[in-house]
């Protein structure tokens, strides 16, 4: 009976960490008003920093409509989560492929920077990818590791190959 409890007790906290994952508690995300402007930081990553809002739209979401950018890979997480870690090189890979047909953006939702990021997706955990039209309309979204294979099926939806 006591190892009938106990193996329950593990299964359950087993799938409550896979389901949270890099789950930090949002009670300390809070709105301002600035807006978060991505710049190179790191080979793998990229470094959010802040500039003035000057508009309700990030720039570099609105590059979406303009030009050839038939779409955009939002991947937000963090620098310092196991999963995130993992998607750094697949973020990078993709930039450099689709560089001119898809806008690639990584946001650190656990810096003061990237949190308004979180609120703005409503993100439960990280990493979380968000995928939007050239329009700028949200088409796919996914938590969790995303595989490169995945990641190229979705831009396929919109027929980026």
């Amino acid at each position: 009976m006591v190892r009938t409890k106990v193996v329950w007790y593990i299964f359950t906290l087993t799938i409550i960490l896979m389901i949270t994952g890099c789950d930090k508690d949002k009670s300390d995300i809070k709105a301002t008003n600035e807006t978060p402007v991505v710049e190179n930081s790191t080979p793998e990553m990229k470094k959010v920093v802040t500039a003035p809002a000057a508009q309700t739209v990030p720039v570099q979401e609105k590059k979406a409509v303009q030009g050839r950018i038939l779409a955009t890979f939002i991947e937000l997480g963090s620098i310092n989560c196991v999963p995130c870690k993992m998607m750094a090189p697949i973020v990078k890979e993709l930039e450099e492929e689709y560089k001119g047909k898809v806008n690639v953006i990584f946001y650190d939702v656990w810096t003061d920077e990237g949190k308004p990021y979180a609120m703005k997706y409503g993100i439960q955990a990280i990493p979380t990818q968000v995928f939007l039209d050239k329009d700028g309309n949200e088409y796919f979204r996914h938590t969790g590791f995303f595989p490169k294979e995945e990641i190229l099926k979705t831009l396929a939806m919109k027929g980026i190959k």
